[in-house]
């Protein structure tokens, strides 16, 4: 009963900070940088663009902000959206009902003269019968002042995660291990899973950042479902096999190789590696930046 109570209160907050937003005057003084701030996750705490450049230092908010208990933090969300202009991303924010509330009202914001910044953005649906078959987002996302979204072959200009402006990938690295398993956070709740790799290194995306990335660049072949460990270690020119846990992995620009946890340590046969993909994402970031820059006024 209690967390019955709890879920229709938080329904409450929610439909009450997005009415309260949208019957506000909008303004676009300076800029906030909107994505999901989890330091359990390496993959949404290093997708948003505030960590790489200086004019977007210390300019955060998470976009979970819309339903918190604290009224006056609720309030700051509200009042933060209000007034400036809002880059949204990265990370899989579309096509996720966790998210779907936040991101059409960011979409209608962009309707009353709000000026928004698509970045990094991808689909993330979890159902299994919709991998591989997402052909539109639940937002139009040429309502947005710059769309830039990480599915390459889905609608915006493709703008892939900007982590890899993270100076970590420049340091050099030896490999010492052959295949390094990271698990998402999830997973670790699954000890059947966990019993069948007890043989190999493992990890997963609840490490401290920087132990991860060791972690990736101490393997020669990464196995995971986590989607940031996917592209972390192509960038670092790792075979990767990838076990899906949503849509999300399926339409990056070089597609992985898909298995499962059954079967993945058999398939890196199928796999290739990427030579020059970190320099190439950097680039179409940095382009990117001027080009949202100029747009914000920065």
């Amino acid at each position: 009963m209690k967390k019955i109570i709890s879920s229709a209160k938080r329904s409450i907050r929610k439909k009450q900070t997005i009415a309260k937003i949208l019957k506000s005057e909008q303004h676009n003084d300076s800029v906030v940088n909107i994505h999901r701030i989890d330091t359990r996750n390496a993959g949404d705490y290093y997708c948003a663009p505030h960590h790489y450049f200086d004019v977007l230092k210390g300019k955060h908010l998470d976009i979970f902000g819309y339903k918190l208990e604290d009224d006056v933090k609720r309030q700051n969300f509200i009042d933060t959206i209000n007034s400036k202009a809002l880059i949204i991303g990265g990370g899989g924010l579309l096509n996720r009902s966790g998210f779907h509330r936040q991101m059409r009202l960011f979409e209608k914001l962009s309707e009353k003269g709000k000026k928004t910044v698509l970045w990094g953005v991808g689909h993330n649906e979890k159902h299994p019968h919709t991998y591989d078959k997402v052909k539109h987002y639940n937002v139009d996302v040429t309502k947005f002042g710059i769309a830039g979204t990480r599915d390459y072959k889905m609608p915006g200009e493709y703008v892939p995660c900007v982590s890899c402006l993270h100076p970590i990938f420049d340091d050099p690295f030896d490999e010492t291990q052959d295949i390094g398993i990271v698990f998402h956070k999830d997973t670790l709740k699954k000890p059947e899973i966990l019993a069948k790799f007890k043989d190999y290194p493992t990890s997963s995306n609840t490490s401290d950042f920087e132990e991860l990335i060791a972690f990736i660049k101490a393997s020669n072949k990464i196995v995971s479902d986590s989607y940031h460990v996917m592209y972390w270690s192509m960038l670092l020119g790792k075979k990767v096999v990838v076990v899906p846990n949503s849509s999300k992995f399926f339409d990056f620009q070089h597609r992985p190789v898909v298995s499962d946890f059954d079967n993945a340590l058999n398939q890196f046969s199928k796999t290739e590696t990427y030579p020059g993909l970190l320099e190439e994402c950097r680039t179409i970031n940095t382009k990117f930046s001027v080009k949202v820059f100029d747009y914000l006024n920065l």
